[in-house]
Formats: structure tokens, C-alpha cells, sequence
């Protein structure tokens, strides 16, 4: 996932995206806690898109924020 192509969505879609990133995190934590992770470098994926989603968003705010 690139960040020029997320600057491209709304915030809510943003959101969305987020929170499946979030619960795609949470079930690979469980299947490497119980041993079933296959590929473990997905986890290290997941967790740098949430982070870059977030950041976008973050941009975003500050960005409205700035304009009003």
C-alpha cells in the first residue's frame, strides 16, 4: 500500500481501512501466539499500513484544522 494512493480516499474510508488493519493485526498476534502464523514478515506489513493510514489521517486533521 502506498501513501499516494491513500491520500486519494476519504477519511472515512480511511477509518475503515484502518480498523480492518487493526483486526487483521489482532488475528495474526493470535495465530502467532498459538503457532499457527505462517508468514510471519505479514504481521510487520499490517502493523507499517495501520501506522501509515493513521499518519494520513492525522495529516488530514491538522490540515482541516489549519484551513478554518
Amino acid at each position: 500500500m502506498k501513501a499516494a494512493d491513500l491520500r486519494d480516499k476519504t477519511p472515512d474510508e480511511l477509518r475503515t481501512q484502518l480498523e480492518s488493519l487493526k483486526k487483521e493485526a489482532f488475528n495474526l498476534r493470535f495465530q502467532a501466539a498459538t503457532g499457527q502464523l505462517e508468514n510471519t514478515a505479514r504481521m510487520r506489513v499490517v502493523r507499517r499500513d495501520a501506522a501509515r493510514v493513521t499518519t494520513i489521517l492525522n495529516e488530514m486533521a491538522a490540515q482541516a484544522a489549519s484551513e478554518a
